[in-house]
């Protein structure tokens, strides 16, 4: 009987998934890549390599966990916040929302999504799900693996790159109960805010027991709704942070 349960549950499956578009949402990553300028860069040393004679490959890794696409538990920010191995698996799969602002980013990299957007989305598809996640579509990710381009920094220093906004999140977390967040650039809060060491959106986020998804790819070309996503990483004893590989089905 456990066995026949098994299969009828991929039995199940497998037409739900026939024909499905599986697009990966995930940037692999390397040294030199763009990242936080307070954090070092990835070291990676081959401890046992099949070029130089050895039996097999072996990497090792020294990178910091907020490492190009990576997943930000609620205590990266949060002071007894939940930890990677505390969020449940059954939480990493979850209906997407798309929010897109790409065309008005393309005419102003300080953009940031509004509380009409939401209500345009929602006049298109319906009411955002509860206990969905919603990623923010600005085109960013395309200016991967520039650094500079990433950070687009003026003459003075100043970051301008685009970022979620009070309102928008504290309509979606408040009113509509969403469970995740992510986007395209490095962080939460746009440059602007960055650039005078304001995080506070994304202290808002993780302090409300929300987890979030930065330096998202591929996110052109997904429906605005309709899709799910799958996001997974590895689970650190007490961890703050890693590397995620993410990934819609649409």
């Amino acid at each position: 009987m456990i066995g026949a349960t098994k299969t009828a549950l991929w039995d199940d499956l497998q037409p739900l998934l026939a024909g499905r578009t599986f697009t990966d949402l995930t940037h692999a990553f390397h040294p030199g890549q763009p990242h936080f300028p307070a954090f070092p860069d990835e070291v990676r040393e081959a401890v046992y390599d099949l070029a130089k004679g050895d039996g097999f490959t072996a990497d090792r890794y020294s990178i910091i966990g907020q490492w190009g696409t990576h997943v930000d538990p609620p205590s990266h920010f949060i002071r007894g916040g939940l930890t990677l191995d505390q969020i449940p698996v059954e939480d990493m799969v979850l209906p997407l929302v798309i929010l897109d602002i790409t065309d008005r980013v393309g005419a102003n990299a300080d953009a940031c999504p509004t509380v009409e957007d939401i209500q345009a989305w929602e006049c298109r598809n319906g009411t955002v799900p509860a206990g969905s996640f919603v990623a923010l579509r600005t085109g960013w990710s395309r200016r991967w693996p520039d650094a500079d381009a990433m950070a687009n920094r003026d003459g003075a220093g100043v970051s301008h790159t685009p970022g979620w906004s009070q309102e928008v999140l504290t309509f979606l977390i408040e009113e509509r109960s969403i469970a995740a967040l992510g986007h395209e650039q490095t962080d939460t809060d746009p440059g602007l805010a960055t650039s005078r060491q304001d995080f506070s959106l994304e202290t808002y986020v993780l302090a409300k027991n929300r987890w979030q998804i930065e330096l998202l790819a591929n996110l052109d070309g997904l429906p605005e709704a309709g899709a799910a996503l799958i996001a997974t990483w590895p689970k650190p004893l007490q961890g703050s942070g890693f590397p995620a590989r993410v990934f819609a089905i649409h």
